[in-house]
């Protein structure tokens, strides 16, 4: 459920304000699902970001690159009008899922050398590491 909000990130954790977000929890939800677990790996020409995926196909995901964040977004939908089996009693069947996470990869990466392979439930990525940039330095002279 999108809508709810995940436990506060605080340290240390106060007890009553984590009763009271439970209460409001729903009752199936799972923080686990479609939270989009990412393992971020620095190498010498940039970070490989590992993200999980499953049940996604490689159409149902979308990558963009603006002002420095790299966004992956996946949504994919099932409907069912008519009932195929008649042991089942179900007049429409519906299942829509979507979910969003943004990285901040710097303002000077280019679209064009984000590299993406999409296997196997995991999306790999490449992002290549922008070189820092040299301010050249100026003499003040003191009055």
């Amino acid at each position: 459920m999108k809508n709810y909000i995940a436990k506060r990130n605080s340290y240390p954790r106060d007890p009553f304000f984590d009763a009271f977000d439970d209460f409001f929890k729903p009752v199936f939800y799972d923080d686990s699902a479609y939270s989009m677990r990412t393992d971020i790996k620095e190498t010498d020409g940039g970070y490989q970001l590992a993200v999980e995926m499953p049940g996604f196909d490689k159409k149902d995901i979308k990558i963009s690159l603006e002002n420095g964040y790299l966004t992956i977004s996946a949504e994919k939908s099932n409907k069912e009008e008519e009932n195929k089996d008649k042991n089942e009693r179900y007049i429409r069947k519906e299942c829509s899922v979507s979910c969003q996470r943004s990285y901040y990869v710097g303002d000077d990466i280019e679209q064009s050398s984000v590299k993406a392979k999409y296997e196997n439930g995991m999306l790999n990525l490449f992002v290549p590491r922008s070189e820092p940039k040299k301010l050249p330095s100026h003499n003040i002279e003191i009055e």
